[in-house]
């Protein structure tokens, strides 16, 4: 049964990635988990000659101790030589979660720690106006573009730009949605709790009668707010939300059962069975192992129910776990820092994830060693896989919705560039496209991607070289220079660049000048960011 119509808001549950996945149960999939960092608290303040705040504070701002969110422990990609290394593989990911609590910390004038800023999320938090595939078969079509480096003199960037169908908005499933709400004691400040609230209330108008919604809590124990409830009971629903309150300690994996539970009695092969859990990923009473919550969301998964994360708060935001979780559920994890940002979750994104589109979508990127001398891929650390996980179709990788657009980076010194790091060998090795020093190639892309509940997955290819290549950054579109702004930006952010005021500054004019068509004001919203942020260096 196909639901026509369909509402703004809560179609946009999809538009995040909350709500990709109304297919039959997916098959059994291999899971992996990205590590953690705890930093430990400190009372050190910036005068302290023994330690640095985490944190740096706008002049004259009051100093802050550290926070103690948690993040994923991951160290940047560093260049790889070619003739050792030719082959690059990493799942696509379209993850929102590290640009909003970015923004969030550069708007209250605080530095973001490395650990926070993930290159691929604040890059992918953007739409891009990438054409689709020339043809229905294949799953996504690719937009390359070579370029000179801003971040390197003499070296260049392969940018490649995904995209695929976006399904008519006019129809979806049916949506059965069951939202795990954390009210423990630490979700009771504004930006928590309170927030959830507001941006729940905003579901109302996009639910359609076929629907069903169900609100599960948690706090030292589950408690089930309100059972599976047709949404043509919208007012049963508003008050459900707004008679939640936060206090006690967070039994979070009893709450994940339950809301598994009501999950399983609403679950329909032909609708989008979704778990969507709020929290600010606090999870201090009951099981806390994180390896059985995973476990446990892998299971639901196979089962074909998925789960997606919404992370809230910031001092006690556990995001590497909020992460691993949503990894596991075959969802996107975003961070809700605002109601603005629930507007654009909930309704200005609409077509993003509104019907799936693709599972385990995985790339994998050679470089020709008679063009190429070095490369690194600019992000994607918690996603990288082995070369042999490309070909298993076992492995887990990322999910897409219709509407979706993906972006990755490359930046690579060419053979003859002044700028490579290595000095030939004397007896390198010389594979057959090595030896045919006339190829103009400087890649060959292979993405690998399966139809929703499909088991076996589809292969396109694409080769890079001179025909997709510019001579200056300024020849490239707006989404290519946007997008290259917002990675200087963030590695900016993470120490990986060190620009120094004069990088700031040519990030700031690439991305003013790369805004293009803004109808919401994001590019705009982000460029002011790139602006607070240069001072808070």
């Amino acid at each position: 049964m196909v639901r026509q119509g369909g509402g703004a808001a809560l179609a946009v549950l999809m538009s995040a990635g909350l709500l990709a996945g109304c297919q039959s149960a997916p098959e059994e999939k291999a899971s992996s988990a990205a590590g953690m960092v705890v930093p430990s608290p400190s009372s050190a303040r910036a005068a302290a000659p023994v330690a640095k705040p985490m944190f740096a504070v706008l002049p004259g701002a009051m100093l802050q101790e550290q926070d103690t969110a948690r993040f994923p422990d991951a160290a940047a990609n560093g260049w790889q030589v070619v003739e050792e290394a030719p082959v690059s593989t990493f799942s696509l990911d379209v993850d929102t979660a590290s640009y909003a609590f970015v923004r969030r910390l550069v708007r209250e004038g605080r530095k973001p720690p490395p650990q926070a800023v993930r290159v691929e999320e604040m890059v992918n938090y953007f739409p891009y106006a990438y054409p689709a595939p020339e043809r229905r078969e294949d799953v996504l079509g690719a937009t390359l573009t070579v370029t000179p480096s801003p971040w390197k003199d003499g070296a260049k960037l392969l940018h490649v730009g995904l995209k695929g169908w976006d399904v008519a908005r006019t129809g979806r499933p049916p949506a059965n949605l069951t939202f795990l709400i954390d009210v423990s004691g630490s979700m009771s400040p504004e930006d928590r709790l309170p927030l959830i609230q507001k941006s729940l209330r905003q579901l109302g108008e996009g639910l359609g009668s076929d629907d069903k919604v169900a609100i599960v809590t948690y706090a030292g124990v589950s408690a089930v707010a309100l059972p599976p409830t047709s949404a043509a009971e919208l007012p049963r629903i508003l008050a459900a939300v707004d008679g939640l309150r936060a206090g006690g300690g967070t039994a979070g994996a009893q709450g994940i059962k339950t809301a598994y539970e009501l999950a399983r009695q609403m679950y329909d092969p032909q609708a989008i069975n979704r778990v969507v859990l709020a929290t600010d990923g606090d999870f201090n009473v009951g099981v806390t192992d994180n390896r059985s919550l995973e476990a446990m969301v892998v299971e639901q998964r196979r089962a074909g129910i998925y789960l997606t994360v919404l992370g809230v708060g910031r001092d006690n935001l556990n995001d590497a776990l909020t992460q691993r979780l949503a990894q596991a559920g075959n969802g996107q994890a975003a961070y809700l820092d605002s109601i603005q940002e629930s507007r654009k979750l909930w309704i200005e994104q609409l077509g993003a994830s509104m019907v799936p589109l693709a599972d385990d979508a995985k790339i994998q990127v050679e470089f020709n060693p008679a063009q190429v001398a070095e490369y690194r891929l600019v992000g994607y650390e918690t996603r990288m896989l082995k070369r042999t996980d490309f070909s298993d179709d076992r492995v887990d990788a990322g999910d897409l919705g219709s509407g979706h657009s993906v972006t990755a980076i490359y930046e690579f010194t060419p053979k003859d560039s002044s700028a490579r790091l290595t000095e030939p060998l004397r007896y390198g090795k010389k594979g057959k496209r090595a030896q045919d020093e006339g190829s103009l190639e400087y890649a060959y892309i292979k993405l690998r991607a399966k139809l929703p509940g499909a088991k076996d997955s589809r292969v396109s290819n694409w080769p890079v070289g001179r025909a997709q290549e510019v001579t200056t950054l300024a020849q490239a579109s707006d989404d290519v220079r946007f997008s290259v702004a917002v990675a200087g930006y963030a590695q900016l952010l993470r120490g990986e660049w060190n620009g120094g005021a004069e990088g700031w500054d040519r990030t700031i004019a690439l991305a003013d000048g790369a805004r293009g068509a803004d109808p919401y004001g994001w590019r705009a919203e982000a460029v002011q960011l790139m602006r607070t942020a240069r001072d808070l260096r």
